[in-house]
């Protein structure tokens, strides 16, 4: 079949989105993994789904793939560009939408200056719920947040880290490093993603705190490996970090891909998500 898409990235996360409201979609794990293959695909992080939503009062279902072909529950940079392309497209004519996902509603709106800001929902704190199997862990106490220790066999020794762990609708480990540019991601982020304590893997983040308003940050995600930038995975350093006491709301967020802004006012609370959404170009591919 020939499939029309548009090519897109929030700060440099990229994505193939697909309306799937004017064209109809059922592909196969082995058919998202042809489609976000770099060199003879169209190439992305995710592949971003559009449909018409069955939940009363929802504008849009949302749908997310990994470039591994896996669908997962959710993606912050990719809300930003669902928004920008559902307005793009003549989709809807309001900025702000009600948008379905696996993890839950959202609440994108789209900014005068063309930025989008995301209502991500509140943090899922309990360990269970990340999923996150606590057994046999001490976790250790830290400001509001709880430390667990987590152990990496790394050639033949093993080695002890210290996450946050946490769910933006997805799951998020996040440790504190003293240099992104020098922390050992490629390394230790798929011993993380695939650790036995979380059943349905883990987003890996590693976090440098540059101030009480600043981080950088680098994230490796489940399923995608690293990407430029993460958007749930920065919302879950910056909760993480405000948690521990390191950090204060509204926090700028450095990725390799661009900057993000996270505000959050505390447990029990939604994270708003705000960054950039560009269309890079419109293309057609035969799967």
């Amino acid at each position: 079949m020939k499939l029309k898409f548009t090519k897109m990235h929030g700060a440099g996360n990229d994505f193939v989105v697909i309306d799937a409201i004017n064209q109809q979609i059922d592909f196969s794990p082995a058919q998202w993994q042809a489609l976000a293959d770099r060199r003879f695909g169209v190439g992305a992080d995710q592949m971003l789904v559009v449909e018409k939503s069955a939940q009363p009062g929802c504008d849009f279902r949302y749908r997310i793939f990994n470039s591994d072909g896996g669908e997962v529950e959710q993606c912050g940079n990719g809300a930003r560009a669902f928004v920008k392309f559902v307005a793009e497209k003549g989709l809807t004519d309001r900025r702000s939408i009600c948008v379905e996902t696996m993890a839950g509603v959202i609440s994108p709106r789209l900014e005068e200056d063309g930025s989008v800001t995301v209502d991500m929902g509140a943090p899922v704190l309990e360990p269970a719920l990340v999923p996150f199997d606590t057994e046999g862990l001490q976790g250790q106490p830290q400001g509001q947040d709880t430390l667990w220790p987590l152990v990496l066999e790394l050639a033949g020794e093993k080695e002890t880290v210290l996450v946050s762990v946490l769910s933006m609708g997805n799951p998020h480990a996040v440790q504190v490093v003293t240099d992104v540019d020098t922390a050992p991601v490629e390394l230790t982020g798929p011993l993380i993603e695939l650790h036995p304590h979380f059943p349905k893997r883990v987003n890996a983040g590693f976090m440098q705190v540059l101030d009480r308003q600043h981080i950088r940050l680098r994230v490796f995600e489940r399923g995608a490996g690293e990407t430029l930038a993460c958007g749930t995975g920065a919302c879950a350093a910056a909760v993480a970090g405000i948690r521990r006491g390191l950090l204060d709301s509204p926090v700028r967020v450095d990725a390799r891909g661009g900057q993000l802004s996270i505000a959050w006012a505390g447990e029990g609370q939604p994270v708003y998500l705000t960054g950039p959404a560009v269309t890079v170009f419109e293309g057609e591919i035969e799967l």
